[in-house]
């Protein structure tokens, strides 16, 4: 038997934590939110509150120990993706885009190219805003994850995890 699906959110700069907390209740998949500070959460029992300590990386060092098949990693940062996709979990970003193992590597590289210029003072300008259609393209790539684990084995804790 698979391991239950579970929701690992990388919560401190999370624009999509509602839109989680919805999928979490409409398939009761346990969701366990990962923060430096304490944040309120709704009243539900498939939602876990994990408040680490402070430091760089200690809320992505704590879910990426979590990481496995099963479990959707929801984070924009791609060091912790590429942990998770390395682990065999879903790694998925808040404007819907998958972390793959084709596109991790790539993913990266430009991550490291727009540092590398941005400290050389080439860039100015930061990421585009959050938009409506990110948000629902993150519903759905959270929706299609659960469906494709479950269609793998992976039960919810409603199906008898």
């Amino acid at each position: 038997m698979c391991e239950p699906i579970l929701i690992l959110v990388d919560a401190d700069a999370c624009p999509v934590k509602d839109e989680v907390f919805r999928v979490t209740a409409r398939y009761a998949v346990k969701t366990i939110v990962v923060s430096n500070a304490y944040m309120m959460l709704p009243k539900d029992a498939n939602i876990e509150r994990v408040v680490v300590d402070q430091g760089l990386d200690v809320a992505d060092d704590w879910i990426a120990e979590r990481a496995r098949p099963g479990v959707i990693v929801v984070t924009n940062d791609v060091p912790l993706a590429h942990r998770a996709v390395t682990a065999r979990a879903e790694a998925i970003a808040p404007n819907g885009k998958a972390f793959t193992d084709a596109s991790i590597g790539m993913t990266l590289a430009m991550r490291d190219l727009m540092t590398d210029l941005r400290s050389a003072g080439e860039i100015t300008g930061g990421p585009r805003p959050f938009s409506k259609a990110d948000r629902s393209a993150f519903l759905q790539a959270l929706d299609a994850a659960i469906v494709r684990l479950k269609r793998e084995g992976h039960p919810t804790e409603q199906s008898g995890a």
